[in-house]
């Protein structure tokens, strides 16, 4: 990319008062709380979604991502300002734009392979209205090499410009639900990786305006985009040790969780929690952004996928032992599902292992009642019956499972059952000791409390 301004403190005015216009491209979860801050730091922002619904909130001043704070006042106040507009077409408004932010799922086919379509029809829009000094931002997680194998070719071929006409930056979002806003203005320092060096200098100088805790400038796009699918992968492997550790709890017939505990306090030990299995839309797809896509063999971070997506299977297994020992077959048991979602207090089913466990229960002929207090669309658990909190003691179940430690289940009363229970609890969130019934705790074991 040639020199785009020579004064970055000119560049920085410039940004900062609005004279470089921007386009983000994807205004969901993470998208939309992205475009807001970018419009009140820079003023002038144009977000660009294929949906015309989430449009027509944006443009309305309405924030349809819910569980984020100052979400709903930062969209309204900037786009009342002028700030802030969005459109379905994102190639008009690739031809307003200077800066172009790309932020859009990246997962896997069923076959595990990184899915970049919607990456590839966002970076064809803006090729159709990319000018000679444009800077494209890849925020979406991608394979290493993305940046330099598929977007910048595709950016040139289709827009006529040679690469040194234009710039390419990774720089990912490294942002959780639920603290979108607080994460993007600095949680956490922002990394940046360009195609060259002048684009990264440019992302440098955009996302310093925007991060409080700084930038982390790295030698390319390339090993940008490695940063961020790193961090996923030693998350996934980092449980999955933990996963395989809890499921050693009988055997070893002790507390694993405090065995944990006590050993991270050595400073270079770190190891995860346990849990019913591994959601989400990040941890259980990056690590198939390395395996089977390059040369080097992955078995390690093959395996860790393995283990986690075992975990599911783990729980149905114990809660079957529960049964057992009650004399009681899955088929004429009636089971209580607690928490659905991947995560506590985020409304998501992306991968969450509630899904595989609700169908096995079903599969066998299972009656089972699914709860979940954040969750509006019940319609993955076909064969399972949607119930409120306070109607899992008329279902008189023969067993319960944690699955997600939402807030709302610390309100159960674990005596208001009408007989003693089979209790899985998958995130070591129940605290039933002084009670009956017959508990199986992910990291403690058969009734260690």
């Amino acid at each position: 990319m040639k020199p785009y301004n020579n004064h970055e403190e000119d560049l920085r005015e410039a940004f900062i008062g609005g004279d470089v216009p921007v386009a983000v491209y994807g205004l969901g979860k993470m998208g939309l709380p992205l475009a807001a801050v970018y419009a009140d730091v820079c003023g002038s922002v144009t977000g660009v979604d294929i949906d015309e619904t989430i449009v027509e909130s944006v443009s309305a001043g309405t924030a349809h991502v819910d569980g984020e704070p100052g979400l709903d006042q930062l969209v309204q106040r900037t786009v009342e300002a002028g700030e802030l507009s969005a459109t379905t077409d994102g190639q008009h408004a690739a031809a307003t734009a200077s800066i172009h932010v790309i932020i859009v799922p990246t997962l896997v086919t069923d076959d595990n392979e990184p899915d970049l379509s919607v990456v590839a029809s966002v970076v064809s829009d803006i090729a159709a209205g990319l000018d000679p000094g444009d800077v494209v931002v890849i925020e979406s997680t991608v394979p290493p090499q993305t940046c330099r194998e598929v977007v910048e070719p595709l950016l040139a071929e289709e827009s006529g410009l040679d690469v040194d006409e234009f710039g390419v930056a990774f720089c990912p979002e490294r942002t959780s639900s639920g603290r979108a806003i607080e994460d993007i203005r600095g949680a956490y320092q922002k990394v940046v990786g360009g195609s060259d060096p002048e684009a990264t200098r440019v992302a440098r100088i955009v996302y310093e305006a925007i991060n409080d805790a700084g930038v982390v400038s790295v030698s390319d796009a390339t090993t940008a985009e490695a940063v961020k699918v790193f961090e996923g992968v030693y998350r996934d492997v980092n449980i999955a040790l933990a996963n395989e550790l809890a499921k050693l709890a009988d055997d070893l017939e002790i507390d694993v969780l405090e065995a944990i505990e006590v050993a991270n306090t050595l400073p270079m030990c770190d190891i995860h929690t346990p849990g019913a299995g591994v959601g989400g839309h990040c941890i259980p797809y990056y690590p198939y952004f390395l395996i089977n896509q390059f040369d080097g063999p992955t078995p390690l971070i093959e395996t860790a996928r393995n283990v986690n997506d075992s975990m599911p299977e783990f729980v149905t297994e114990k809660l079957i032992d529960g049964l057992t020992e009650r004399n009681t077959a899955l088929s004429d048991a009636t089971v209580v599902v607690l928490g659905l979602t991947y995560r506590a207090g985020v409304a998501e089913l992306r991968h969450a292992p509630s899904i595989p466990i609700v169908e096995r229960l079903v599969t066998q002929n299972a009656e089972v009642f699914v709860v979940d207090p954040v969750l509006e669309d019940f319609s993955a658990f076909n064969g399972a019956t949607p119930v409120e909190q306070s109607e899992i003691y008329g279902a008189d179940p023969d067993a319960v499972v944690l699955v997600t430690g939402h807030d709302e289940f610390e309100s159960i009363d674990w005596d208001g059952f009408d007989r003693s229970l089979v209790v899985v609890d998958g995130r070591q969130a129940l605290d039933l000791a002084e009670t009956d019934h017959w508990v199986y705790t992910i990291g403690r074991g058969r009734n260690v409390q």
